[in-house]
Formats: structure tokens, C-alpha cells, sequence
């Protein structure tokens, strides 16, 4: 787990070791860099080390390889040979290494990174479709021969792994391409433009992140999760999907209990996999169904083992803005896995680590969550954990977001005439926006349900996922920016993902494959890798491991959701391992009191950043529009928390990343 970056094209030396400076958070255990010149262009690859498996030198990179059955018989001339950088793990390395060994291929390290240019070097582009792992990597080759169909001499294959765990950043510039695991490296070269892109900042505010590829520098994009791109010559040449969730119709066959049986069974195996390091191994533990079932699977499969733990907890709090508090729950998991766990008591005295968290964000998300995860990453680090597991990606894939189960009821009124759904969607903005209504969970989350009840099927779709009614976003804008915007779609980027599924007709299963694409890629992942690199600890998802990915698509819709009970195979799965309580406890994110935070101490934040002065400074938003949204959310006529904060953390960051020359550390 590490940080990459690169060029390829007419970029100065010195570049190069900007970029890998810029993201030495990522790897504290050492840095490497690598000019190669060949086919008519320069070609700069850095990497900064975090070392988790092999930690001796053989480990670093950038990576070569000396193997007559590579075609590479010596690195002592650079620009013929074959050379990697990557950001990750591969968790089937083993195997793949034993079938390369018996094929002929000699290895001098013990790394997963030796196995994939082993594996490039075997199967050429094709090597990406037997990984099971996390990954962003590039791949130069210069070899006079061996390469694969499509690729020539001197070209450069970068790819990001299916799930999109590990982030990868792009700008084609007029003098080539630049690359990095964030978006800050990018920003080293001087040429590249601060220009914003409209798009972008629309969908910020209805998503409270940017649906990929879009970034909110218009010349900068985020690879899309199993996308891998060629570069000749310093200008890409070739983009293709290598993996996407395979929603294609299919359903196991199998009563509940096998199919449990089975995903128990599943989900040992990705987290034993996912165990293997060098180093010490802990995990998150919030006391909810996904963390407790890792951890719990961690148990099994080394009983001998005490992985520590760490939790979130809020002073002073009962619940959080309506959600019952996690401690008690992962006080009961980590007594009955007997594991050790540290509780990091947290107040709004945390807020002082928001701009810490936007900058290494690199983009503005609009959700206290990445706060709790740079604290438990600090806590980690500071205990000599380098790797710690997370549960992300259960919700995702077996259902247990709200909005899955306001789909799943859909089957009740769906029926109804488009007038009286029509009207039902205005009667839910109407209670919303009533006096005080939005200031109470259960009113909330009725207006959400039903808002968009009018829409065509697949835009309601979309619509879950928005914050804002679409009058109220453009509602905030000045007349210059709303003219940019005027013609922008807001579901248009999930639509197009949806267009990638064809064969999957279930909406609960459409709708799960846009939570991976986006709401999980887009943003738990970005923030959940972000945060952990920060302070260079390694997360990994062993939800996510792609045996378990392809089980979990395939499983019958009827055991995911079943009325308000949501992953009910996951839980009936888990039931042999953890407490019943602990099961079927109400579901709770993984949040922050924002509301709160909001009114007390953010509130000099909100008057310096949104303020009538800096909105028409910036002149994106109408100065009036946005007092009067501040004021009516203060007195309760409103629940604005999430789009203020969402204005907020849109001008934090320009102010960061667009107003200054070079991004300053943070």
C-alpha cells in the first residue's frame, strides 16, 4: 500500500520528484523514482513505499525485473526493460506466483509486486482479469520484444482495480500525461489549469461528492473503478473496462440456509486472505453488522490472534442526530470476540481537523465521516498497527442503506396513476419543508422517500442518492453560474452507469450496482483510503474481495432485503458468530453531529466562508440565497446541515487547491 505517480511526455525532471514529495504521507518507508527514455518520449515513474509484505529492499520501487522468461535479462538499461509502480495488494499472489514458477519465471522478492510484472510479462494486458486485489498501478514496457497484442515499445498501461478501492488521478496536457494516486501531485505541474469544472459543482451539491470521472478541476479525472488506459507517446491511445460487477441476471440456486452457509464461508475466506502481512494487522470496530462480522472471521481464522480494535465515541452523547450510539455495541462485540479495543472519545473540538481532512481529501466531500477515520488512522499509527480492516461494502452489496428499503416498498405504490404519485411526491416535499418538519428524523427521511415519486423509474433512481430538491440547488446559484449549469442533467452520470448493466432488470439490484460504481467508490472508499494513507496505515475491504463480490451479485434479491430488514442473508450468515442484538441492531452511519456542530461551532466558519463577501468573491452562489438558507436551517424552518456544509467545504477547498499557486502541506 503506497502512493504512485508519473508522466509521460515533455515534463521537467524535477517534476517528478515534486509530485513524489507531495505524496510521502503514502509511503513512509521509502521513495523511489525512475526516468525512462525510449519511443520518441520521457516517461517518469515515483513511488513512495509503505512496506507491509517483504520489507526488505527487494520490495521497492520502481520495480523491475531480471527474467529470461519475461524477455528481460538485465536492469542495467532501464528504458529496454520492464518497470512498475503500484499502489495495493493482491490477495491470490500466491497462486499466481505458483503457476509462474512452474511456467518458467524466476523471482527475487517475496512481494505481490514482482508477481504482477511476472504476470504482465506472461499474459500481457490480459494479466488485470486474474487479480484479486486493490490496486492502481502503471506498467512501462520497453522490451524489443514478448509484449502483448496492442502494446508497442515504450508504452505505458495504467489501471485502477474493479471496486475502485485505491484511487487514481489523470490530466492530458498539450505536452503529455500526468498520473498520481491524489490530485495533489497533479497539481506540482504549473501548467496544469485551476479552471473549475461546472458540472462538478452541481454535482456536489446534489450528491455531496462527484460522480468519476469528473473531478472538480476541469482538466483532472478520476480513472472509473476496472478502467485501464494505454499511453503512447505521452497521449492515451486506448481506454477499456477490465472489470465491472457482474450484475448480469443470474441467480444461485440453493435454499437460505445453504446460501448462508456458503457466504459464511465466503467471507472467511476473503478476510484469512486478507490478513496476510508482514506487519501488525487491526481493525475498525463500530459495533455494526459488517465491522463485527470481520472481526469476527479474524477470530477464526487465527484464534491464537487479539487484533486491536478502535471505535469511535462521542462525549457527551447519547445518540448522534437520531442514531442510537455505537459504543455500547462494540464494547459487546469486542467482550464476546475477546479482542482488545480503544475507544477515541471525540467533541467538536475535532472540527479543528477539517481542513485536514479536505486536504487529503483532494476533493470536497460533504460529510463529517472521514473525520472519524483519520482519527481511528492516527490512533493505529501511533500503536505500530500499519494495516487495519474495515467492514465497508456490506450495505453495498447486500443491501442496508435506507434508501434500499424506501425501493424495496416502492412495490406497494408504484402501482398508483402518475397523478397520485405526483402527488404524493408533493405532499413529502410539502411535510419537509414544513415549520420544523426537516428538524425531525422520522419527517426527513419521509420527504426523502417520496420527493421524487412523480419521476421516471430509473431517475428516481438517481434521486436517492440526491440531498437537495433540484429547485433548491439551483435556487443557490448566481445568474452566471446557473446559465453554466442550466443545461446539466443530475442523474445523467448514474443513468449512464445503469446503461452498463442491460441483462439486470431487479431495480434493488440496479440500484445496488450504483452504490458500488459511485456512492461507495466515489465516496466511502476515497475517504476511507484517504484517510488511512494519511497517516500510512493501509485499509483494506475484505467485503470487497472479488470472490465474495461475485457471490453477492448473484445472490437472490429475496434474501437481501426483506421488507425493512436489510442483508437478511448476511445476518442470517453471521448468526453462529455474533450476539443476536448486535445482528439486528438499527442501522446507523458512520457519522458526525453535523447539525449540531453547525450551529455552535462552526458558526464563525460558516461567517468567514460563507459570508456575503466570499460568496460574491468566488461568484458561484447568490450571497442572499445562501444567508437565507443558513438562517431558515438556525431556526428550524429547514434541514440545510448537509448542503451548508457542502457549500462550505466547496469554498474550504478552492481555497486550498485553486487559490494558491502549489497546494501547501497540511
Amino acid at each position: 500500500m503506497c502512493g504512485i505517480a508519473g508522466f509521460a511526455g515533455n515534463f521537467s525532471a524535477q517534476l517528478l520528484g515534486r509530485m513524489n514529495q507531495c505524496i510521502a504521507h503514502r509511503g513512509p518507508d521509502g521513495a523511489g523514482k525512475l526516468l525512462l527514455h525510449g519511443a520518441g518520449t520521457c516517461v517518469g515513474l515515483a513511488h513512495r513505499r509503505l512496506a507491509i509484505l517483504d520489507l526488505s529492499p527487494l520490495g521497492a520501487q520502481p520495480m523491475g525485473v531480471e527474467c529470461p522468461r519475461c524477455d528481460v535479462h538485465s536492469t542495467r538499461a532501464p528504458s529496454a526493460g520492464l518497470w512498475l509502480i503500484y499502489n495495493g495488494e493482491i490477495y491470490n499472489f500466491p497462486e499466481l506466483r505458483a503457476e509462474l514458477e512452474a511456467r518458467g519465471h524466476q523471482f527475487q522478492s517475496r512481494t505481490d509486486s514482482e508477481v504482477l510484472l511476472h504476470l504482465y510479462a506472461d499474459l500481457g494486458r490480459e494479466f488485470l482479469d486474474r487479480l484479486n486485489g486493490i490496486f492502481s498501478l502503471a506498467i512501462y514496457d520497453g522490451r524489443e520484444r514478448g509484449r502483448g497484442p496492442g502494446v508497442e515499445r515504450g508504452d505505458l498501461l495504467i489501471a485502477r482495480d474493479g471496486m475502485g478501492v485505491k484511487p487514481l488521478y489523470y490530466a492530458q496536457l498539450p505536452q503529455g500525461f500526468l498520473f498520481a494516486s491524489e490530485l495533489k501531485a497533479l497539481l506540482q505541474e504549473p501548467t496544469l489549469s485551476r479552471d473549475i469544472d461546472p458540472a462538478a459543482v452541481h454535482y456536489h451539491l446534489a450528491y455531496l461528492w462527484a460522480p468519476a470521472p469528473t473531478t472538480m478541476l476541469r482538466d483532472v479525472r478520476k480513472l472509473e473503478p476496472g478502467y485501464a488506459v494505454l499511453v503512447r507517446a505521452g497521449a492515451v491511445v486506448e481506454t477499456w473496462c477490465h472489470y465491472d460487477l457482474p450484475y448480469t441476471g443470474k441467480r444461485l440456486a440453493g435454499d437460505e440456509d445453504t446460501l448462508a452457509r456458503a457466504l459464511a464461508d465466503k467471507v472467511y475466506s476473503a478476510v484469512e486472505r486478507q490478513m496476510v502481512s508482514d506487519v501488525p494487522v487491526g481493525a475498525f470496530l463500530s459495533g455494526g453488522l459488517d465491522s463485527s462480522a470481520v472481526v469476527a472471521m479474524m477470530r477464526k481464522a487465527r484464534p491464537d490472534f487479539r487484533p486491536r480494535c478502535y471505535t469511535i465515541a462521542f462525549r457527551d452523547m447519547e445518540d448522534v442526530e437520531g442514531n442510537p450510539a455505537d459504543l455500547p455495541y462494540a464494547r459487546k462485540v469486542a467482550k464476546h470476540l475477546d479482542v482488545d479495543l480503544e475507544t477515541l472519545e471525540i467533541d467538536a473540538s475535532e472540527i479543528c481537523q477539517l481542513d485536514r481532512m479536505l486536504y487529503f481529501l483532494d476533493e470536497p466531500q460533504a460529510d463529517p465521516a472521514p473525520i472519524n477515520a483519520l482519527l481511528i488512522a492516527q490512533a493505529a499509527q501511533r500503536d505500530g498497527t500499519k494495516v487495519l480492516l474495515s467492514g465497508a461494502g456490506g450495505d453495498d452489496l447486500f443491501t442496508g442503506y435506507r434508501r434500499h428499503q424506501a425501493l424495496d416498498l416502492e412495490r406497494a405504490w408504484s402501482w398508483l396513476p402518475q397523478a397520485a404519485r405526483s402527488g404524493l411526491g408533493s405532499a413529502a416535499q410539502w411535510a419537509g419543508s414544513s415549520v420544523g418538519g426537516m428538524t425531525h428524523a422520522p419527517v426527513r427521511r419521509f420527504a426523502k422517500a417520496f420527493s421524487y415519486a412523480g419521476y421516471a423509474p430509473e431517475v428516481r433512481m438517481a434521486s436517492y442518492f440526491w440531498w437537495t430538491t433540484e429547485s433548491v440547488r439551483r435556487s443557490l446559484y448566481s445568474p452566471s453560474f446557473a446559465a453554466l449549469t442550466r443545461d446539466l442533467d443530475t442523474a445523467a452520470p448514474l443513468l449512464r452507469s445503469l446503461g452498463r448493466i442491460p441483462g439486470e432488470t431487479d431495480p434493488l439490484n440496479r440500484m445496488l450496482y450504483l452504490e458500488a460504481k459511485h456512492f461507495l467508490a466515489d465516496h466511502n472508499l476515497s475517504y476511507t483510503d484517504k484517510m488511512g494513507m494519511a497517516a500510512g496505515v493501509e485499509v483494506r475491504v475484505p467485503l470487497l474481495d472479488r470472490e465474495l463480490v461475485d457471490f453477492a451479485t448473484s445472490v437472490p434479491v429475496a434474501m437481501k432485503q426483506r421488507g425493512n430488514v436489510g442483508k437478511a442473508l448476511f445476518k442470517r450468515a453471521m448468526q453462529p458468530y455474533l450476539p443476536h442484538d448486535v445482528i439486528y441492531r438499527k442501522k446507523t452511519g458512520f457519522g458526525a453531529p453535523l447539525r449540531h456542530w453547525l450551529h455552535n461551532e462552526l458558526r464563525e466558519r460558516l461567517r468567514d466562508l460563507l459570508g456575503p463577501e466570499a460568496i460574491r468573491r468566488r461568484g458561484w452562489f447568490d450571497a442572499a440565497a445562501v444567508e437565507r438558507l443558513i438562517e431558515d436551517d438556525r431556526a428550524g424552518r429547514v434541514d440545510a446541515a448537509y448542503t451548508i456544509f457542502a457549500l462550505l467545504c466547496l469554498e474550504s477547498w478552492c481555497r486550498m487547491f485553486v487559490d494558491v499557486p502549489v497546494p501547501a502541506a497540511c
